[in-house]
């Protein structure tokens, strides 16, 4: 399984910052977080984006254990 992590808004949205999630690619492993998380999460994954072990990806790259999926949403500074 992997490790799905989870910053800012989306991680209060859902609750939790780290969980393992099952997928045999990232859009797997984000379709099992969608349905363990709810609309809450599927409303904010739409303006995320998402890395796989430290690299952008775009949701059909494989996934294995322990590998970790990350969902950073956008982020401002000022």
């Amino acid at each position: 399984m992997a490790t799905l992590r989870l910053f800012a808004q989306i991680r209060e949205a859902v609750g939790t910052g780290r969980d393992e999630v099952p997928g045999a690619t990232v859009n797997q492993v984000l379709a099992a977080a969608v349905d363990r998380y709810g609309p809450a999460f599927a409303e904010q994954l739409q303006i995320c984006r998402v890395w796989l072990n430290g690299q952008p990806v775009t949701g059909s790259e494989p996934v294995s254990d322990g590998d970790e999926v990350a969902v950073l949403p956008p982020v401002s500074g000022g």
